[in-house]
């Protein structure tokens, strides 16, 4: 197997260096257990960093194993890792049952705001034509949708069509004020990315609503314990979508 072909997996070692970004480890080395943590396959984490040599990426990724912070992930094991279903947070009956109320607000408004954990956070201080929302969904007329109804409520729209445009955006302009996050998406799992943002020491407090046509409760109340901030169904109104932003970000004052 070439070296483009490998895929590789985090250590123990390497989820807590990643999760709590290390500053003992050089920046490059984060960069590459930040994709890692999302997508280990060589080929892709080259194709993400163009402006790095093949033969340079390969040496860092070796130093990586070397180091015990990464794993190469065995070919009988390669059918079962990409795409997989994040199993870290179990929906117990309590939250189903909370589900189950938030359902019947759904029903109403078709939204949902986690009001305790918006409590808890500081708003951006600037004002919407400055804050910058990411949209990551994978179809172009319900991109084409968001994209509309978030630019006329007055934001800045950035765009990704996939789980790799979304690493790509989050590596050429970092992290956006808000993430707009659908949950189908055609190489990963939305509620996957949640989690794996909710893990990590500088993106756990990262707004993220999902905006998802996933309106069943036990689909509520699993992305409400991943950590989302807002829940947003599909179809939606435009004053809908900007409401639950606005609030989201402290905006609504």
């Amino acid at each position: 197997m070439g070296h483009s072909e490998r895929s590789y997996r985090l250590t123990q070692a390497g989820e807590e260096a990643w999760e709590g970004e290390d500053v003992a480890i050089p920046s490059d080395y984060r960069r590459l257990l930040w994709l890692i943590a999302f997508h280990g396959h060589a080929g892709v984490i080259q194709g993400l960093l163009p402006h790095y040599a093949r033969d340079v990426l390969d040496d860092w990724l070796s130093e990586l194993a070397e180091l015990g912070l990464i794993e190469l992930v065995p070919e009988s094991e390669l059918g079962e890792i990409t795409p997989h279903p994040d199993n870290t947070v179990a929906v117990g009956k309590i939250e189903l049952r909370q589900a189950e109320s938030v359902g019947e607000a759904l029903a109403r408004t078709g939204a949902y705001l986690a009001t305790d954990r918006v409590r808890k956070r500081q708003g951006p201080q600037k004002p919407p034509a400055d804050t910058a929302i990411l949209i990551v969904e994978d179809d172009p007329d319900q991109l084409a949708l968001a994209d509309l109804r978030v630019s006329m409520a007055g934001y800045k729209v950035r765009v990704a069509s996939s789980v790799h445009a979304f690493l790509q955006a989050m590596l050429d302009d970092g992290p956006p004020d808000l993430l707009l996050l659908d949950v189908d998406l055609p190489d990963g799992d939305g509620f996957e990315v949640l989690a794996k943002m909710r893990r990590h020491q500088s993106l756990n407090s990262l707004p993220i609503v999902l905006l998802t046509a996933k309106n069943e409760p036990a689909d509520i109340g699993k992305g409400l314990v991943l950590g989302a901030d807002g829940y947003v169904t599909k179809p939606y109104t435009k004053n809908i979508l900007a409401d639950v932003i606005r609030r989201v970000l402290k905006q609504d004052l």
